[in-house]
Formats: C-alpha cells, structure tokens, sequence
C-alpha cells in the first residue's frame, strides 16, 4: 500500500530547530532554524523534505500529496512534555482551596492532603478508570500541540499500585496517537505505616518494584524524589542505582523547596534529567553545565503554588547547561497541559528569550527524554510531528498568554487535531 504524504505550504514562519545532535546550550538554545514562506513534505510516518514551499512543490505533485495551506501561520514541531504526573485517580481542589486560605504544601501533605490522598484515590481505582481519565486529559495534550510526552508513576506507594499504574501508562502507549516515555516514579513519598521503617520502605522498591517493573518492561525511566520531607541523597542513590542496574535510566527531582544535593547525584549516576532545580545554587550549576545531564524547569508548578523561589534559567543558560522546560502536569502542585503557558511563564518569570522556550519545549525536551533522533526538531527522516500554530510570529505564542494558538497537530504524518477541515 502506497504511503501518504502531506505538503505543508506557505508558512510565514518554518521553524525546523535542525543541525544538531546534542542538546543546545548557551547562544546556541536561541538558534531556531527558521525558514519563510516555507513547507515540510512527509510521506508516512516520516518528514521527507523541508525547505521554501516552492522547492517542494514538484515532488509534492508526483508523490499525490494532500495540500495544506498553512496560510501564513507558524509551523513547529510538536511539543515534548518531559515531564508529567498524567495517570491518577480524583483530582486535588481542596488541597487548592487549602492553599488559597494560607496553607502551605508541606502543611496540607501533613494532614493527609497531598500525594498520600491522591495515591489512596488512585489505589481504589480501576485500571480502566484511570485509563478513562487519563485519556480524556491526553485529548487535551494533543489539542494543545502536544505530540510527545513522558508519564510518571508515584500514585501508588506500593508495588501493587506502582506496577498497575504502569500497566495503565503502556495501555494508554497502545491506545493514544501520542508517543509516551514511561518513567517509574519509584519513591515518590513514604506510605502510611512506613514513616519509623524508611529502610524497610526502600529494600521494597529496590528489591521487588524495580524488579518486577523492568522484567515486564514496563518503564523506560526511574525516578525519586529528593528533597526535604521526601526522600535523602542516600536513599535516593540506592533506588536509582537498583533502577539502573535493571536497565532504567535515572531522572531525579532535585533541589524544589530545598537544596539537597540532588543534582549532584543526578551528574554522578548520568541521569538523563534533573528537574525542578528552584534552589540550585552556583556550585550545581556548574556541575550541569559540566554534564550531559538536562535540568528540565517546571515554572507551572512555581506560579500555581505562588513560589517566589524560581529556577536559575539565566544562569544555567549563560552558564552552558542544556535547558528544558516541561508542564510538570499533575493533579496538586501544576494542574496545567498547555505547553505554550509554559513558553509564557518561561519568558515572563524565567526571563527566557522566545527563542529560547520554543528550544527547550522541543528539541532539548526530547534529548532529554533521549528521544532526539525521532522527534524535536522538523528534518528528513525524523518523525513527522509538528504543529501549526494560528500566529504570524513565534514570538506571539507566548506573547498572547493563556491561549491555545493550536489550529493543528499532526503525529506520525497523520492530523490527529484541527480546528476546522484545512
């Protein structure tokens, strides 16, 4: 059966984020690639050519491909979420409601808000309701230009819980048009019972989660929590080195509502991402930029907790770190999957240029989920997954805040999203 192809034509802007292998640093994060009055051919599932709309035109002819008149918009790649909470049961407004009266996140999780009500929710769920749900929210994704993401374990808070929640994410893997990094979420906070037996707590997850969760290939990813009131330096090291051992790739959350050494870890085990890094101070800095390690930045979570603490963008740009910016989508510290607010609050908090975000939302999001060769960026043989967003300028995604300038996402070479019939 012949492949399909698409031609995109007549895009003010193309920004393709082509020429490299490695993540962008420095200078280089701002370099977007652009071509005007451009197009992008794809036939299947895979980009074939992207230049001026012109150059396209002839093959496009004889390959029979269906025309696209993006009419003076904006073409990108799809966004990458690197990092998400997606699978869950419930949601947490009255943590919110808490909060707006002057309740703090560690006060609220003290008296069983937090994760532990979200994980007893999400323990009585069914697998099929929490795929229900979960599919639900990834329509919005996708609506939102969303293309690829990575989901989270951690409702749980045991090794029954943890590996049904990865049985629901590689559900959804088969059953969704977007692609999902599947990351074990494997110390996310203490169960009940456990708080005097940390030590009991952790030989669990190294000795039977890990194990289990690797030998059903359930996850690509391992991850902990470090921080205060979560789990230590120590304990983190020996669930991501088990992790490891298994075949997963470390992710660590570090340095959020305290510094606690965790990107130091990250740089020691080669993690693929440290995130969050709202206390990093000059030392770990260094030591990213230092590394191969991504520190992926989750401003949602900043501005939906009213932090006044905010993660070193400048800094670690200026200083050679490889950048992401990702939504942190989960259901009580950033409720938010509209990658373009994030491109706002990257820009208006973070002090990132436009040029900027659009490279940490795409390009460096994918090297940070090691994903980098498929998607991120609009070249020959990569992934066809992109957008087209219903802007003259890039600048205008973030510029106009809290809108969905989405008018279509495509996957695979396939329109999975659109405003109206093109």
């Amino acid at each position: 059966m012949p492949k399909s192809s698409l031609f995109f034509r007549n895009a003010r802007q193309v920004l393709t984020l082509s020429g490299r292998g490695f993540p962008r640093r420095g200078r280089d994060l701002a370099e977007l690639g652009i071509v005007r009055a451009g197009g992008v051919l794809t036939r299947g599932e895979k980009i074939l050519r992207v230049g001026p709309s012109h150059t396209l035109e002839r093959e496009a002819l004889r390959l029979k491909a269906r025309e696209i008149d993006c009419r003076g918009q904006v073409l990108m790649p799809g966004f990458v979420d690197c990092h998400t909470h997606l699978v869950f049961a419930g949601n947490r407004v009255q943590d919110f409601e808490a909060r707006v009266q002057g309740k703090s996140y560690l006060e609220i999780a003290r008296v069983g808000g937090g994760i532990q009500y979200t994980a007893s929710l999400t323990r009585q769920a069914s697998e099929p309701e929490l795929v229900a749900q979960a599919e639900a929210l990834l329509r919005q994704f996708s609506a939102h230009g969303t293309t690829a993401l990575e989901v989270k374990s951690g409702y749980g808070l045991d090794v029954r819980t943890e590996l049904k929640i990865l049985r629901v994410i590689r559900r959804l893997g088969r059953r969704s048009r977007l692609d999902l990094a599947p990351t074990l979420l494997a110390a996310h906070a203490l169960p009940p019972g456990f708080k005097r037996r940390r030590s009991a707590y952790i030989a669990r997850v190294v000795r039977e989660l890990i194990p289990q969760a690797a030998g059903q290939n359930l996850a690509q990813f391992v991850d902990c929590y470090l921080d205060r009131d979560a789990f230590t330096v120590a304990e983190c090291r020996a669930v991501l080195a088990a992790g490891r051992r298994h075949g997963l790739t470390p992710r660590v959350h570090a340095e959020q509502l305290s510094r606690t050494g965790g990107i130091q870890l990250a740089v020691e085990l080669g993690a693929a991402s440290a995130d969050h890094l709202d206390f990093a101070n000059a030392a770990d800095i260094r030591r990213l930029a230092g590394s191969n390690v991504v520190a992926v930045l989750l401003p949602g979570s900043n501005f939906f907790l009213g932090s006044s603490q905010l993660p070193p963008a400048r800094r670690l740009i200026d200083a050679g770190a490889a950048v992401a910016l990702a939504t942190d989508f989960n259901p009580g510290t950033s409720p938010v999957l509209n990658m373009q607010f994030v491109l706002s609050l990257a820009t208006t908090q973070l002090r990132m240029t436009p040029a900027e975000a659009v490279c940490a939302t795409t390009l460096n999001a994918a090297h940070a989920l090691r994903r980098a060769d498929q998607v991120g960026s609009l070249e020959p043989g990569k992934l066809a997954d992109l957008i087209l967003m219903d802007v003259c300028d890039y600048r205008e995604i973030p510029y106009f805040f809290a809108s969905n300038h989405c008018a279509m996402t495509v996957k695979r070479g396939r329109v999975i999203h659109s405003r109206k019939s093109p």
